[in-house]
């Protein structure tokens, strides 16, 4: 599906009075997720230490960071998976932990790794998410169908999601995300095992979503994607955030000369002797 077609599936779907239809009410410039003092320990090792942010509806946040800095134990807290040892994490306004039905059902969710029902077919498992959120049976028929079509799986639609292949499973993850029309969107390496085609229809998605005021949080180790598609970009070295800002902001933060996000973000993460000995092995 090219990105025309995504907006006539959006234009549908905002018309549909039917639907559950969550994006009301102006959402751009509001907080959409808040992170306080966010902390998570294992034992005397804190894989988050200290963690605030802030992310508005209307924008794609991107969360950048070497290995085991920290992104995806952030991103767990968010969603509800794990627990945190301090601090607060709010949802659409919902509090997480004290509110976990409203802040999940505002939220969608796509890991770095589908974990599916493997024996379901694609089109038994977006029916079978849209009754979990209690979506009229109509809608969900419909918007499974709509679903399987943006995301070019119809003509697998019947068969088992153990036959898919890694990006025919992130392709039906990201469709199941998007049956209740979350006002949050979470993912991390959302395009990763895809292939150019379908990481431009993510990336196209994401964008609208946004457009609509929707808030996008998204994990990468793709800095190109990162720089071309965010709005802000925050940077967790460590289980610290040590840099959020627009591009423009980040440069600031860098040493002269440095203006690709990988520059910026080698710099602030301590890769930059890593890869003057990587251009010396060329």
């Amino acid at each position: 599906m090219d990105i025309r077609s995504c907006q006539v599936f959006w234009s549908v779907l905002r018309k549909d009075e039917n639907f559950i239809v969550i994006l009301g009410g102006n959402m751009v410039n509001s907080a959409m997720i808040e992170i306080n003092n966010l902390v998570k320990r294992y034992g005397d090792k804190a894989a988050v230490n200290n963690v605030s942010l802030q992310v508005n509806g209307g924008e794609v946040f991107g969360f950048l960071g070497p290995n085991g800095a920290g992104k995806t134990t952030t991103i767990k807290v968010i969603v509800g998976l794990l627990q945190p040892t301090a601090g607060t994490v709010k949802v659409a306004g919902y509090d997480v932990q004290t509110q976990p039905l409203p802040a999940k059902a505002a939220s969608g969710y796509v890991p770095d790794t589908p974990n599916l029902y493997a024996k379901l077919t694609g089109r038994e498992l977006l029916r079978f998410v849209g009754d979990l959120y209690d979506l009229d049976r109509k809608q969900v028929a419909q918007r499974t169908e709509e679903l399987l079509q943006m995301f070019d799986l119809t003509s697998a639609a019947d068969d088992t999601v153990d036959s898919y292949s890694h990006g025919m499973q992130q392709k039906i993850s990201l469709a199941a995300a998007l049956m209740h029309d979350p006002k949050v969107l979470v993912l991390d390496e959302p395009t990763v095992g895809l292939d150019p085609k379908s990481a431009r229809l993510i990336k196209d998605i994401l964008r609208q979503m946004a457009d609509r005021g929707a808030a996008i949080f998204l994990s990468t180790h793709i800095l190109e994607i990162a720089e071309r598609m965010c709005d802000r970009i925050g940077i967790i070295n460590k289980g610290e955030l040590i840099a959020v800002g627009t591009m423009d902001e980040l440069r600031s933060l860098g040493k002269a000369g440095e203006t690709s996000l990988e520059d910026i973000f080698l710099g602030l993460t301590g890769g930059a002797e890593e890869a003057e000995i990587a251009e010396i092995l060329k």
